[in-house]
């Protein structure tokens, strides 16, 4: 892993948005009284004409995303992703649907978010947004890959969702590391287990990998970012190449990044998946680090996991 301080991957939407705004003039940033939070405001001291709060108002707010997009503009709207449910007729029928270029931010997800308890914990985020034609769904694990992938996702058009978190998340690429939206990372290879990871468990899975290591165990580590259009043919070689894939996610084991590997493998390689996600449990209040182990979302449930497949591909 890569020696950073480490940032939240808000902070990188947040310099994303800086970093594009003088290149991309049309680039505009719409938000539901929560950009303080999201790290949008940034964006609207620098650019106030360019950035619009509707309150809040989330229907509303992907509504104003999807005029301006009509109108020829790149436009970015974002708050806690709990809060963007409520906008959901909005983002398949209008967004969606008339493939307009609107990137939306999804803050605060996961188990991860902690103190804020099982109201604003999402877990089903990923599932809805992978459903809906036309849209791109990315997932980063820390701050130098989400500006990477911000930056694509704003220079390339269409719908996106992207998911970010509140808490400072390890470093796991060096500044300035390239990305490409659906293309997974190998960050470590291995022969005997595969370990594919996306967001907040993405450092989880390293560690998980260090400690099969002790054991004796190879396992190949990739950070699937992008769930949707997911990397199917570094995951199909890594299933061929493996004893199995566990995936790993702060999300509901329903629809997300589990679902997706399952999926592909199923259809088109055949293999083991196993899954170490949310159980289809509503989350809680406490320390996000011990509401994510309380759930079973931690390195020691992936080793578990990987021991599982490959005692049973032994027997």
């Amino acid at each position: 892993m890569a020696d950073a301080k480490p940032k939240s991957t808000r902070d990188a939407l947040g310099d994303a948005l800086l970093d594009a705004a003088q290149s991309k003039p049309n680039l505009v940033v719409i938000g539901a009284d929560t950009s303080e939070s999201l790290q949008t405001m940034r964006f609207g001291k620098a650019y106030p004409a360019r950035f619009f709060n509707v309150g809040i108002a989330e229907q509303n707010m992907v509504g104003v995303a999807a005029g301006l997009a009509l109108y020829g503009k790149t436009a970015v709207c974002g708050t806690y992703a709990v809060f963007l449910e409520r906008a959901i007729d909005q983002i398949r029928n209008t967004v969606a649907y008339c493939d307009l270029d609107v990137k939306i931010i999804g803050a605060h997800a996961g188990l991860v978010t902690g103190p804020d308890g099982g109201s604003h914990q999402t877990i089903e985020d990923i599932a809805i947004m992978r459903a809906i034609p036309n849209m791109r769904v990315v997932a980063p694990c820390d701050y130098a890959s989400a500006k990477a992938l911000i930056a694509e996702a704003v220079s390339t058009r269409g719908p996106f969702y992207i998911r970010v978190v509140r808490p400072a998340s390890p470093a796991v690429y060096p500044g300035g590391s390239s990305f490409r939206v659906g293309r997974a990372e190998v960050i470590r290879d291995g022969s005997d287990i595969a370990l594919a990871a996306n967001g907040v468990m993405v450092p989880e899975a390293l560690k998980a990998a260090d400690s099969l290591a002790s054991r004796g165990i190879s396992a190949r580590v990739i950070d699937c970012h992008t769930i949707k259009p997911l990397d199917g043919a570094t995951l199909l070689k890594a299933a061929s190449e493996t004893g199995g894939i566990v995936t790993a996610e702060d999300h509901n084991r329903f629809g997300g990044l589990g679902s997706a590997v399952a999926e592909i493998v199923a259809a088109r390689g055949g293999g083991t998946v196993g899954i170490v996600a949310d159980d289809d449990r509503f989350g809680e209040s406490g320390d996000g680090t011990e509401v994510m182990a309380a759930h079973g979302l931690s390195a020691e449930a992936i080793v578990g996991e990987a021991a599982r497949i490959l005692g049973r591909k032994k027997r």
